[in-house]
């Protein structure tokens, strides 16, 4: 990581904030390059502002999902298992509002109780008995979907009208809009999950880049012996960071069950395998140290406008997303290799 300390006393971090930047920067030109390509090349919906409002309101949840995924992987380690968390606390939330009687206030309890409970057992196994977070978050969503089959093996729709009247509300984007086919003006909103996913984005990157702990999650990504010499709690900061990815995938799971609308066995599945490919396209280093939530923002956009390239192209055939985000993953892999030779040099 290349951490050191100044004359106060204080963590430093240049090579490793120099790479995040690198990889920061090399990630947001990706993104605006596909989308100016998709602009130019393919015209129709992606010239409307809506069109790019949508991949963010499609994407919310896996926003907030990739985020706590890049706090874990930024101290070395991994979590497999927030995708069944997130089908879990849809299934949970959903049966609960349906079912229960329960409320907004209820449902928001049951998401970030859930997380927290996975977090804490994960952090634990993962950061005071030394087991691999691979293998541990690898238990996790085995749980996590044998849970969610024994809360209920249906599909529960939700008909509960405060929760109907969340997932309605849309907040227009003033100054942007497009007009309809009949000379209509449209204006241009984002969904309720978008806000929040955007101020977790914020106060991630606050955290990251100003405070002790977030300080801590580099050092200890970069060299545990190092970070231990430094005076940091290494165990304890491996266990926070399980907590604070697992509490999120709980809110992922929240914003992912406010788009939705249903609780579903089928619900996120695969989003901890985007999650991951999010947080390396936006530049966190599998081997931890180098990371930014900024740019793992922007790998999720990469991600969804490759995607809705391929789908536009006439490629509606799930295997072409798949080689595609597989090429972009490949290439964004070599150029990581490529800033870790220039580390060790």
């Amino acid at each position: 990581m290349g951490s050191a300390v100044d004359k106060n006393g204080r963590l430093k971090e240049r090579t490793s904030i120099s790479d995040t930047n690198l990889l920061l920067t090399i990630t947001v030109v990706v993104f605006f390059a596909l989308y100016l390509s998709a602009v130019l090349l393919l015209g129709g919906g992606f010239t409307k502002p809506q069109n790019f409002l949508n991949i963010l309101n499609n994407n919310a949840s896996l926003i907030v999902l990739a985020c706590g995924m890049s706090l874990v992987m930024i101290t070395g380690g991994i979590d497999i298992s927030v995708g069944a968390v997130t089908c879990l606390v849809c299934m949970a939330s959903a049966v609960n509002l349906e079912q229960q009687g329960g409320s907004m206030f209820s449902i928001i309890v049951i998401a970030l109780g859930i997380g927290l409970a996975f977090g804490a057992v994960q952090g634990f196994l993962v950061a005071y008995l030394g087991i691999q977070p691979f293998i541990v978050s690898l238990a996790g969503m085995f749980f996590a979907k044998g849970m969610t089959t024994i809360v209920s093996k249906e599909p529960v729709r939700v008909t509960h009208e405060g929760f109907l009247a969340v997932k309605e509300t849309r907040i227009t984007v003033p100054g942007l809009g497009s007009n309809n086919k009949l000379g209509e003006y449209i204006p241009a909103y984002v969904e309720v999950g978008v806000i929040v996913a955007l101020l977790v984005v914020v106060l991630l990157f606050c955290v990251l880049r100003w405070t002790k702990l977030g300080r801590s999650f580099y050092a200890v990504g970069g060299n545990n012996q190092s970070a231990n010499m430094l005076g940091i709690n290494v165990k304890r900061t491996k266990f926070l960071a399980h907590i604070l990815c697992s509490l999120l995938a709980g809110l992922g799971g929240l914003l992912y069950f406010l788009h939705v609308g249903s609780g579903d066995v089928a619900n996120g599945a695969g989003d901890e395998m985007n999650a991951i490919a999010s947080s390396i396209i936006g530049g966190t280093l599998l081997t931890g140290g180098v990371g930014n939530v900024i740019g793992t923002l922007f790998g999720v956009l990469s991600l969804n406008t490759i995607k809705r390239i391929v789908s536009s192209l006439g490629f509606d055939e799930a295997w072409w997303s798949n080689i595609t985000v597989a090429a972009m993953l490949c290439l964004f892999l070599v150029i990581q290799s490529i800033v870790l030779l220039r580390k060790k040099k």
